[in-house]
Parts: C-alpha cells; structure tokens; sequence
C-alpha cells in the first residue's frame, strides 16, 4: 500500500454509519440504560454489558473475551470513569479483531504485486447475496483498472448463472458459460483457460448455494480447487465465505461447517444495513480466527466495502 495509509473517505464514512445504525442504537441504547445512576464501571455493569453484547450476537466466547479485558482494566486503574467507556470498547475490540488479522492489510482492489490471474472462489449457502457480492466486486475490481473474468460455476441454479451473466454485461467484461446441470469444476477449468489466455488479472469463481448440512456438496469444493490448479497452481488464491449477518448465531454455524469443509482465508458479511445484529462481524472473526475482508451495508455497488477494522468499531462505539 505504500507509505501513505490510505484515507477512509466521508463517503465511506457515512455508509458505514448509516449502514451500522440499526446495531449500533440497539447496543448504545442499552449501554447507556445500563449506565444510568453509575459513575463508574464496576462488576454489576460488566454483567449487564455482557448480556449486552451476547444479544448484539457478538458470541458467548468472544463476549467474555472482551468482559475478561475490561475486568483486567478495572482492576489496574481501579477508578474507571463510565465517560471512558467508548475508548475503551474502541481500543480492546479494534486490538481483538487485529489478532484475527492474516498479516496483509485490506486494500481498494488492488491487485499488483499478486499472481496473475489472481483467483477467488466465493462459497457461502443460498440466500446470503453470494452473486451479489460477486457483481459489486467485479465492478469494483473493474474501476480499479482491473481486467476480470467471472465464472459461473453455480450451475445448480439458473437465476445464478442469468444473475452473473447480468453483472457481467453492466460490466463490459466476458463470461465462460455452460449448461444449467453442467459440471462445476469443468466451469472453472474453462474460465481459468480463458482468464489466462486474456491475460486477466482477477479471476471470481461462483460455487452453488451449498446447505451447509448437505456434505457431498462440500466435497465439491475440493474437486473444484484441484481443477482450478491444473491451470494455476495456488489455486484459489482467496476463498472468500460470505454470510447473512443478518441472520445472527445461525452465521455462526456456517462458519463453522465451511471452515470445516475447505480452506476458507477471508470473509464477506452482508446485509448489515437491516440488521441489528451487526455484533457478529466481531465475534465471527474472533471465533474462527479469519479476517473479515468485505462487509454489505446496502444495495449500491460501492455499499460493499472492504473492511475497516478500526471504522468499524469506531462507527459502532464511538461517541454519538
């Protein structure tokens, strides 16, 4: 990224905010009823921000995490005025979700420095705005000065394939098609051939809508990821899961089933924007130890954001 840190836009700012507002009244709400009459944290207050932020579907683990740190700052600097609390929230779960980190720090669609063509599969169950994601990346990735080909390797769903196709075309950028039913591996086979031959930069690949109870479906994302390195080897460079965070604890097993499944590096959480539930980007990441690298707050192609740690906590915990 160079010596100069990119800038977190107002645009984006704002987005944010807006896109966060629903979780972010919930949670403030209910800190501040808890704080009413007190002037200091003590141990009663901990236990209400606790239940807090299990309802915020932060997760048990991650929860106690964060209460287990702000005990620790108590009981150091044993007075602890309530008017420090946002700074605190801000500086222990900004250094939480860092512990999640993968060493490489989110950029705007850049892609120099990386194998070309640089490959993402995406993966993620039905409903969650899988293809979506996929189209507002691949513009995003577009307007970068990115040269990109999408592969529609979802072939158990026609809408899937005509969603893509969609995308494709508002982009200007060909697309490797076959058969509703045809083979999904032999789709990514395709559509790497043609990125490489094209000279593509970023390669996007879209896998079914898999339940993720259903295990023979899993085992088709290996068979996919050993095609795909027949032609590039390393292979799918990202395996970007995207999740519903509006769908709060049952995101969480998601997670787990996939993680389980394939190697899954990165995250997309969406839909945000509707939800109050905005906690479980923070305890996702923790739990599983995979950075989150996309977030959803809206349906205009720039409401898909690459995620900004410290904006994201700021947004939600910074003073109103």
């Amino acid at each position: 990224m160079g010596i100069f840190k990119k800038i977190f836009s107002k645009e984006k700012k704002e987005t944010l905010d807006k896109g966060l507002e629903r979780t972010k009244r919930g949670v403030f709400d209910k800190i501040s009823r808890a704080l009413v009459g007190k002037k200091v944290i003590d141990d009663d207050f901990l236990d209400n921000l606790e239940e807090i932020f299990i309802t915020s579907d932060m997760g048990i683990d991650t929860t106690l995490k964060i209460i287990e740190r702000l005990q620790k700052r108590v009981a150091r600097d044993k007075y602890v005025s309530t008017s420090e609390l946002n700074d605190w929230l801000v500086e222990e779960i900004t250094d939480l979700l860092a512990e999640s980190d993968n060493g490489l720090e989110n950029e705007d669609f850049n892609t120099d420095g990386r194998e070309k063509p640089h490959v993402i599969m995406v993966v993620g169950v039905n409903g969650v705005g899988k293809t979506t994601t996929i189209g507002k990346l691949a513009a995003q990735f577009k307007k970068a000065g990115n040269k990109f080909v999408p592969g529609p390797a979802d072939t158990f769903r026609a809408a899937a394939i005509e969603q893509l196709d969609e995308w494709a075309n508002r982009a200007g950028v060909p697309i490797v098609k076959q058969q509703l039913g045809s083979d999904p591996a032999s789709v990514a086979f395709d559509t790497l051939q043609s990125a490489k031959a094209s000279g593509a930069d970023v390669v996007l690949i879209d896998t079914a809508g898999r339940l993720h109870n259903k295990k023979g479906l899993m085992d088709e994302l290996t068979k996919i990821r050993k095609v795909m390195q027949k032609v590039v080897p390393g292979a799918p460079h990202e395996v970007l899961l995207v999740l519903d965070g509006s769908t709060g604890q049952n995101a969480f097993e998601q997670a787990k089933q996939f993680v389980a499944a394939t190697q899954v590096n990165e995250l997309a959480i969406t839909k945000l924007d509707g939800t109050a539930k905005g906690g479980v980007v923070i305890g996702i990441s923790d739990q599983f130890k995979i950075p989150v690298k996309y977030i959803g707050l809206g349906e205009k192609i720039d409401d898909l954001q690459v995620f900004d740690k410290k904006e994201f906590v700021e947004s939600l915990f910074g003073k109103r």
